[in-house]
C-alpha cells in the first residue's frame, strides 16, 4: 500500500472515532434535556459548549414540533450520512491506491 494509500485509511479511521463521539456528545445532551441537570456541573457545561454551536444554527432554522428538538436527529442523520459517505468514500480510495 502506497503511502498516501496509508494515509487516507488513516484518516478515515480517525474520522470515524470523531464522528461516532460526537454522535454519542449529542445523544448524551438529548438526555440530558429531559433532566434538569446541574448547569454549574463540568461535565454537562463542555457537553453543551461542545453541541451547542452545532445545534443552535439547527434550531434557528426548524420550528419545534410540540415541545420536540429535532436538532439533535437532524445532526446524528448528518453524522451517519457522514459516515456512511464520506467515510467509506476515503476508505475505497485508500483501498484503489495501494
Amino acid at each position: 500500500m502506497s503511502i498516501l494509500g496509508n494515509f487516507l485509511a488513516a484518516t478515515a479511521v480517525v474520522i470515524a472515532y470523531i464522528l461516532k463521539f460526537y454522535m454519542w456528545i449529542i445523544i448524551a445532551r438529548a438526555i440530558l434535556s429531559w433532566v434538569n441537570p446541574d448547569p454549574y456541573n463540568q461535565i454537562v457545561r463542555f457537553i453543551h459548549n461542545v453541541t451547542e454551536p452545532v445545534l443552535d444554527p439547527i434550531r434557528s432554522r426548524i420550528p419545534h414540533m410540540g415541545g420536540l428538538d429535532l436538532a439533535p436527529i437532524i445532526v446524528i442523520l448528518a453524522i451517519v450520512f457522514l459516515e456512511n459517505f464520506l467515510v467509506r468514500s476515503l476508505q475505497q480510495l485508500a483501498l484503489t491506491l495501494s
